[in-house]
Order: C-alpha cells, then sequence, then structure tokens
C-alpha cells in the first residue's frame, strides 16, 4: 500500500456500483468514514448513489466512457478531498495503472500494489511464475506468441477437449470449450472478440479442458508487514457459461490436510508477488490433484461465505490493512464455524440459455427476513436492469451450523424472492438447492448440464389453485374500483356495493385466463362468504381478501394458505407455496392485443450491438450456419439459421444497436 502506516483514512471512495459499491460504503460507514460514490447517466437514481454521503457524475452510461475512465474517478477523488479509493470487483480492480494512477495522485488504493496485479492479472505469467514456484498446473499454453497457426497446433498437442481463457480476464468472458479441431478457428476468433471488448486486451491461453473438475477457491490476505494467511475455501463449481452461480463455504468433503495444503500453497502464491491485502487463488481440483488456475487480486463476489464461517468483515479488513495496520488474525485465530451458501439472482432466463434480461423491477422483494439470510443488492422496486451493466439483481446468502441447516434456509429465501417485470434464475436456483445431488455434495463444473432436465423441466400448465387465486385477486381488484366508483350522494347503492349482483338469476361472472397457448375460462359465483370457482379440474370454494400490494390470504376449499399476486398490465404473477406462475387476464373490456409476429422471424434476443455478420444478401446457408453475433452485457449471442434457406435482405450492419425482438435479416427458402 503507498499510505504510510498509522496514517488513518478518513474518505473513502468507492469507485463501482451497484451491490459491492453499496456493500462497501456499509462497512465504511460503520467504522466510521464518509463516503464518496460516483456514478453515470443511467445510475443517476441508483441505491448506490443514495446511501454515499456524496455522489459525483463521471460520465455516459457505457462503462467505458464512465465506470473504466481513470481521469474521471480521479477527478471525483479531488473534488470530494478523498483520500483513498476502494475499486469494488470487476471495472478497474484490477487495473494495474489504475493503481499506479492512484498512487501519482497520492490516495490509497485500497488493493495491491500494482507490481503484484501485473503478476497475476496475466494468466499466461501468473501461470509462468507459479511454474517456476513448483505449483502444479493444469496441461496447457501460456506463451506469448498469439499466431492463430501456432494456438492451433498447441491444441492438438494438448489435446481436445481444449479450453481458450482471455489471458487478461476473468468472469467467464473470452472463455470457450473446444471439442475439437474443426471448431477452433471460429471459437478462437469469437474468445478474442470477447476479451478485446471486455479487458481490451485479445490474448489468450488454451488448457486442457477437464470432464468432471471442482472449481476451489482459497481466500487469502497479506498485509505490508510480511505476514499472510488464508480464511478457508470456497466450493464455486456450480456454473453456467463459465461463470460461477453458487458459492459456498467450507468447500464439502474437505479434509483438514488438504484445506491445510491448498490454505499454504495459496499463501505462498501471493508472498511470491508481494502481495497485500484480499485476494482469491483459484484451483481446479480433479481426483486427488489440484491445479492452479489464477489469482484474483481483489475482493470476489462470493467473500460473503467466508465472512459467515470466520465471522470477519473482510472490507473492514481491506481498509485496515490500507491504512498500515497489521492482520487482525494470524492464521491460528482464525475461526471456522458452520457452512455459508450463496447464490447469485440474475435477470435472465434460464429456459433460453441463460440469456440476459433488461428491463424494469416493477416488484421486487428480497429475503432479508429469512432466518440465517444475509442480501446484498445494489437495486430497489423500479429500478431498470441496464444492458449496460451485469444484470445480477442480488446475492443471496444463508447460513447454518452445518450444511444441511444452511440448505434448508437457503431454500426458504427463495421462496420469500419475489420479482416481477423480467425473467429471473429464481427457479432455477431453487431447484438446485433442493436436488438430490447438490445434497449429496455430488458437485463438480458440470453439474448443471448434467442435471439440466431435473433444474430446467418445460414449464409446467398452472394448476386449479394458482388459477383460483387469480381469479381472486381480478374480483377483489374490481370489487374495490367499484367501491371507489360509488356515487357519493348514494353510497348504498347495489350496482356499488354488489358485484355480480343479478335479479332473479344466479350472481355470477366469467373471466378468462391464458397459460401460453390455452385459455381458462373460469365462472365465479358469488356467495355470501366469497366464491364457488367453476375450475378446469371442477368447483372450488373460494375465500378470502387481497390488499392493495396484492398480498393474499385466502381459503382453498379449506385449506388456508398466503400468496400474493402482482399484476403488470394484463399479466399476473402469483406467488405461492415457494412457487412463482404466470398467467394472463383477458379483459373482454381491452382491445385484443395483437401477436408479437416474431415467430419464424430472425430476431435479436436481446438489446446489444451488432459486432458481426457473417453472410452477405443472397447468399445460401444451411441450417445451423452463424448468421449475426449481437454483443451485450460483454457476452456474444449468435444468431443461426433455423433452416437451410437464401439471406433475401439484412436489415442492420455492424456497430448498429438492435431492441430485443428486431428483425436482423430474412431468410427466404431456396
Amino acid at each position: 500500500m503507498n499510505r504510510p502506516a498509522n496514517r488513518p483514512i478518513r474518505t473513502l471512495l468507492v469507485a463501482n456500483r451497484g451491490e459491492i459499491a453499496v456493500r462497501v460504503m456499509r462497512t465504511a460507514k460503520n467504522m466510521g468514514l464518509r463516503t464518496v460514490a460516483v456514478y453515470s447517466q443511467a445510475d443517476a437514481n441508483a441505491l448506490h448513489v443514495a446511501v454515499a454521503d456524496e455522489a459525483y457524475p463521471i460520465g455516459p452510461a457505457p462503462a467505458r466512457e464512465s465506470y473504466l475512465k481513470i481521469d474521471a474517478i480521479l477527478e471525483a477523488a479531488r473534488r470530494s478531498g478523498a483520500d483513498a479509493i476502494h475499486p469494488g470487483y470487476g471495472f478497474l480492480s484490477e487495473n494495474a495503472d489504475f493503481a499506479e494512477a492512484c498512487e501519482k495522485a497520492g490516495i490509497v488504493f485500497v488493493g495491491p500494489p500494482a507490481s503484484a496485479i501485473r503478476a497475476m492479472g496475466s494468466k499466461s505469467a501468473a501461470k509462468a511464475l507459479m511454474e517456476t514456484a513448483g505449483v502444479p498446473l493444469v496441461p496447457g499454453y501460456h506463451g506469448a506468441d498469439q499466431d492463430e497457426a501456432l494456438l492451433a497446433r498447441e491444441a492438438a498437442r494438448i489435446g481436445y477437449p481444449v479450453l481458450i481463457k482471455a489471458s487478461a480476464g476473468g468472469g467467464g468472458k473470452g472463455m470457450k470449450v473446444v471439442e475439437a479441431a474443426a471448431a477452433f478457428t471460429e471459437a478462437l476468433a469469437s474468445a478474442k472478440r470477447e476479451a478485446k471488448s471486455a479487458f481490451g486486451d485479445d490474448r489468450v491461453l488454451i488448457e486442457k479442458y477437464l470432464t468432471r473438475p471442482r472449481h476451489i477457491e482459497v481466500q487469502v490476505f497479506a498485509d505490508s508487514h510480511g505476514e499472510g494467511v488464508y480464511l478457508y475455501e470456497r466450493d464455486c463449481s456450480i456454473q453456467r457459461r463459465h461463470q460461477k452461480v453458487v458459492e459456498e463455504a467450507p468447500a464439502p468433503g474437505m479434509t483438514a490436510e488438504r484445506r491445510a495444503e491448498m490454505g499454504r500453497a495459496a499463501v505462498e502464491a501471493a508472498k511470491a508477488v508481494g502481495y497485500v491485502g484480499a485476494g482469491t487463488v483459484e484451483f481446479i481440483a480433479e481426483g486427488d490433484g489440484f491445479y492452479f488456475m489464477e489469482m484474483n487480486t481483489r475482493l470476489q463476489v462470493e467473500h460473503p461465505v467466508t465472512e459467515a464461517i470466520t465471522g470477519q468483515d473482510l472490507v473492514e479488513w481491506q481498509i485496515r490493512v490500507a491504512e498500515g495496520e497489521k492482520l487482525p488474525l494470524s492464521q491460528g485465530e482464525i475461526p471456522l464455524r458452520g457452512h455459508a451458501i450463496e447464490v447469485r439472482l440474475y435477470a435472465e432466463d434460464p429456459q433460453k440459455d441463460f440469456l440476459p434480461q433488461v428491463g424494469r423491477l416493477e416488484h421486487l422483494a428480497l429475503p432479508f427476513a429469512a432466518p440465517g439470510a444475509r442480501v446484498d443488492t445494489g437495486v430497489r422496486a423500479g429500478d431498470t436492469v441496464s444492458v449496460h451493466y451485469d444484470p445480477m439483481i442480488a446475492k443471496i446468502i444463508a447460513a447454518g451450523a452445518d450444511r444441511a441447516e444452511a440448505i434448508a434456509r437457503l431454500e426458504t429465501a427463495l421462496a420469500m424472492t419475489e420479482v416481477v417485470g423480467l425473467s429471473t434464475n429464481r427457479a432455477f436456483l431453487k431447484a438446485i438447492a433442493s436436488h438430490p445431488a447438490f445434497a449429496a455434495a455430488d458437485l463438480d463444473t458440470s453439474f448443471i448440464a448434467r442435471h439440466q432436465a431435473d433444474l430446467l423441466p418445460p414449464p409446467a400448465p398452472v394448476d386449479d389453485a394458482v388459477v383460483a387465486l387469480a381469479a381472486l385477486f381480478v374480483l377483489k381488484e374490481e370489487a374495490r374500483q367499484s367501491a371507489e366508483a360509488v356515487d357519493g350522494a348514494d353510497p348504498f347503492s347495489p350496482w356499488g356495493r354488489a358485484p355480480g349482483w343479478r335479479l332473479n338469476r344466479d350472481a355470477h361472472v366469467d373471466l378468462t385466463f391464458a397459460d401460453r397457448e390455452r385459455r381458462i375460462a373460469v365462472r365465479a359465483h358469488f356467495r355470501p362468504a366469497g366464491f364457488v370457482l367453476d375450475l378446469p379440474g371442477g368447483p372450488m370454494t373460494v375465500e378470502g381478501e387481497a390488499n392493495g400490494e396484492g398480498a393474499i390470504r385466502a381459503r382453498l376449499d379449506g385449506v388456508a394458505l398466503s400468496a400474493r399476486v402482482v399484476r403488470s398490465g394484463a399479466h399476473l404473477t402469483v406467488f405461492v407455496r415457494g412457487g412463482e406462475y404466470g398467467v394472463e387476464f383477458v379483459d373482454p373490456r381491452l382491445a385484443s392485443q395483437a401477436a408479437t409476429g416474431t415467430a419464424g422471424r430472425l430476431v435479436a434476443p436481446m438489446p446489444g450491438t451488432i459486432i458481426r455478420i457473417a453472410v452477405s444478401e443472397g447468399e445460401e446457408v444451411a441450417k445451423g450456419a452463424a448468421l449475426v453475433v449481437v454483443e451485450a452485457m460483454k457476452m456474444e449471442h449468435t444468431v443461426a439459421a433455423p433452416r437451410d434457406g437464401r439471406v433475401k435482405a439484412l436489415k442492420f450492419a455492424v456497430g448498429d444497436l438492435v431492441d430485443e425482438g428486431a428483425e436482423l435479416l430474412v431468410l427466404e427458402d431456396m
């Protein structure tokens, strides 16, 4: 660190956004520090801005024009009088130039020295360093020569399948699994484009792709006095697109001997580069062996599970070490108690290959009150998940005395989580938490692929209980609206006080709901205490009340239950018994909405930028051929030909911005 010992930090600027900015500022406030936020135009009303004591605009929405602008951040630090900057994770957190710029400006960088960032920031250089230090490595090529022919030869030498990885990055970006030589060239080009976009560096390395590995990482900490410790390990094996979905600590099945062996190796790796601060040494393990993968020279997204099992605040450790203090605890003093599991709640559609989603969070209820739970989030109801940033909504962490209790608490927390406005992976996370293989700790990086049928079942038709709750919500909502519309001069009018009233006839109304293509007709017969609903499965007696927020206490054929129904236009989302179900209310008073007309068309899967067009007008293409590549949230999405055909028209050019559902090209039959 570049701050002399015993010189305290008074004002901390957090050069980041989202949940990590909120989390760092809350610890800083608890330590009595003044906090400063920076924000892009898209984040002017973001939660991290509201939490900070001061906040400064630094540029337009794209990260490269705001959160990646070193000069703009340093100017905000100068204006605010900040004497330290915490980089969070992502963005500039592992940027050696930023660390050096802070030092030149006389500002403490709450992170490792620039030399350590450089040593470990390049995966290739880090592996060469570890090889010299005798740390076992996965067979691979980590050289500087990036000639395509050489890389192809190295892949053949290593043996397929191989993994192409961005040398300068992480988070699954610029990472491609290649099963055979025929796919190598296209995968290499795609990995390089993603790496260049995400990290400004298109260099890659190639490694043997292990078939059933576990991803184990060790939390390390070092101070400027030469001391280093490890705060045990985390298992991060459950991933999609090489990005972590579930993390837990300690790693299931880890013996005390193996824990100590990996911990010592991780500390030695940190000391080898003169490390100071928080870092994570990542290993890939298979069978009895473990191999060094990389070192993340920053705080990790999954650090809360380590905090849960050790009882330590790692951000406070970072700040104290940055002030020149010694580590708060020695290795033998660090406790290890219980078990903790973290899941990442994303705005994404698991049924569409985890395609990121963007849009407004119309309703958001997170499980802050769940037993043993912690929630880290950077958003609130009404916020927008933007195309410009990572689509993570929250981290949900559950801790217990043992793994079984942590899993049970995680299931409870996920059951209490409600999101309306865009698709999320909540049900997918809940399926993982309740899966027998997860309970048995049968974990590796292919967990999701191996259990995909269980974790991603096709949508099932909604049952009568869900339809009944939706109907009850609509009936109570319309009754409330009728009551509000009653003429004040005649408050006892039956027209306002008795919905469904008929003279000399059965009092009923007919409702229609849509469950995808299925139409559900419901006849609601009014009764003094409620309704009798004619449902697909037969009549059901329904009683209950719904408040203005959609909370319902109901009795369905005498069975009492609690639920919530959230309305967004015609769409009703029903949360009940830990599940989430959607139906459309077909309101006869509204004109029928036109179909979207996207079936059979080649459309953008989400808002993004056209970065490649692989075909030209008039070209004949085969089914499965790559047509257009759309980049969104620093990930590439390839639109492929659904059938053999001829390209009749291209609607966009490289560099164009497209909205979700925009028709990209016209493919005609040959």
